[in-house]
């Protein structure tokens, strides 16, 4: 092949490749609850073993992922990494599990969402669940020009990701952002993959809680984002995964919300792995079970996908 024909499809392949990835900034213009004039102190730590770190997020950005060699479908799904509410592990958490969708039709949103910090908010408590609600209020606005099912927009979230995907899910009927339309907010389904969802002293995560409600936090706020606390029969469907010896956010987190979803009669299945501790992403190297299969075959039962 000639030097001359590699440059000819050099354009090509390019284009290609933006039209299947695009980064958007999450607000149009002023970022809500944003102090204004901060340093922009976001710095990525790029670690071995696809451990890709985003630090200080204070500008948050939503990167789209269409699917290239199978057609769309027109379910998404809007995927929040986990890092404690400190940092974002949005490789392993993010990127790894967008491409995977593709591969199954699903349009994926990776969402680079605020690290909460009374240095860059006005209120760090609603900070990422602003974020969160944005991302769901952007994809169903524009599902006509994406080519998705305003009805079939999902939410994923890893760890702390799943807290605040679980909040998302629970707590979808107060906006925290502007929304002159009124454009629903609800997400149509959860995937919460080792979530943090309590914020009681027994089960919880104290490194996720302080982070976002402070060491210090009143009863009430412990209350309002325990999210086992928050479901209800508005709650969507939601499929979770977690390791029994997960000794980082115990498996109690899973356990008691899907016992809530159960009372509740929410639609939910959960699978539990005997081993695998915490943050082993799409893979989980003590088992020969795929957590990714099961969740394909739970959306295709579900008529998320065909």
């Amino acid at each position: 092949m000639s030097k001359n024909f590699i440059l000819l499809l050099l354009p090509i392949f390019f284009t290609v490749t933006s039209m299947a990835q695009k980064v958007i900034p999450l607000y149009p213009g002023k970022v809500p609850n944003a102090i204004e004039n901060i340093k922009n102190e976001e710095t990525i730590e790029d670690k071995p073993n696809s451990f890709y770190l985003i630090r200080g997020v204070s500008q948050p950005t939503l990167t789209i992922y269409t699917p290239e060699n199978v057609k769309p479908n027109g379910t998404s799904v809007i995927i929040f990494p986990g890092g404690g509410y400190s940092i974002l592990a949005s490789k392993h958490e993010g990127v790894d599990v967008a491409k995977k969708f593709t591969d199954l039709g699903v349009t994926a949103f990776v969402l680079k969402y605020r690290i909460p910090n009374d240095k860059t908010m006005v209120d760090k408590t609603i900070g990422p669940l602003q974020d969160a609600q944005q991302a769901i209020k952007y994809v169903r606005e524009h599902a006509t020009e994406l080519n998705l099912k305003p009805n079939q927009i999902g939410i994923m979230g890893f760890s702390a990701g799943g807290h605040l995907a679980s909040t998302a899910g629970t707590h979808f009927e107060t906006s925290v952002i502007a929304n002159d339309n009124k454009t629903s907010l609800k997400p149509d389904f959860m995937i919460l993959i080792y979530p943090v969802i309590s914020f009681h002293d027994t089960i919880g995560h104290r490194g996720s809680r302080d982070n976002l409600i402070g060491k210090t936090p009143a009863p009430e706020k412990i209350y309002l984002y325990s999210n086992e606390l928050q479901v209800t029969s508005k709650t969507p469907p939601t499929f979770l995964v977690h390791a029994q010896n997960d000794e980082a956010v115990k498996v109690d987190n899973s356990i008691l919300f899907y016992q809530a979803l159960t009372k509740n009669k929410v639609p939910a299945q959960m699978h539990l792995y005997q081993k695998g501790g915490h943050g082993f992403g799409l893979n989980n190297p003590t088992s020969s079970t795929s957590w990714f299969d099961l969740c394909k075959n739970w959306m295709i039962d579900s008529g998320w996908i065909k």
